[in-house]
């Protein structure tokens, strides 16, 4: 599958950022259907994320939609699904009172996974970025409480795992 040409910041920007929201939804599927990373983005790639040279979806009336980034979408999925633990691991933590990250909803558990994973893994993406895109993920879902707890572990998790941007 080729990739369109990119052209300039805000172009690569918003493909990353559909790459964001779909790599949460790929997610969310896995930790329903406990299925492999592979499987899930095939089928993502062959049903579900279609676009013409234009950015089109053939199966949604033409309607134009940024078209993912898709190797940082198999980045952030394989990412995720092999870092799993670890990513809990930090994420237990930094959640207040009794929650723990299995009693989390199964959707908010993975766009923290995914906010995690960047925090951790891509440090050419700052923070503040990556925390901004993740909240705008959890905005696409959610109205109330949940982007709050976004924001706060996330907030959290940046200052933890890249205190030199917060100086």
């Amino acid at each position: 599958m080729s990739e369109p040409a990119e052209k300039g910041p805000e172009k690569t920007g918003n493909r990353r950022s559909a790459a964001r929201l779909a790599a949460v939804q790929a997610l969310y599927e896995m930790d329903l259907a406990d299925a492999g990373a592979d499987a899930v983005l095939e089928e993502f790639f062959q049903k579900r994320w279609r676009h013409d040279k234009n950015g089109a979806d053939p199966d949604d009336g033409g309607e134009t939609m940024v078209a993912p980034d898709n190797k940082w979408l198999r980045e952030l999925v394989h990412g995720v699904a092999s870092q799993k633990e670890v990513l809990d691991g930090l994420i237990g933590p930094a959640l207040s009172g009794e929650w723990t990250v299995k009693r989390l909803e199964a959707l908010l558990r993975v766009i923290l996974r995914a906010g995690t994973f960047e925090l951790k893994s891509k440090p050419n993406v700052p923070a503040n970025v990556v925390i901004s895109e993740y909240l705008d993920v959890a905005h696409a879902f959610f109205e109330d409480n949940e982007t709050g707890l976004v924001n706060g572990v996330l907030d959290h998790l940046a200052r933890e795992l890249r205190a030199g941007e917060f100086q």
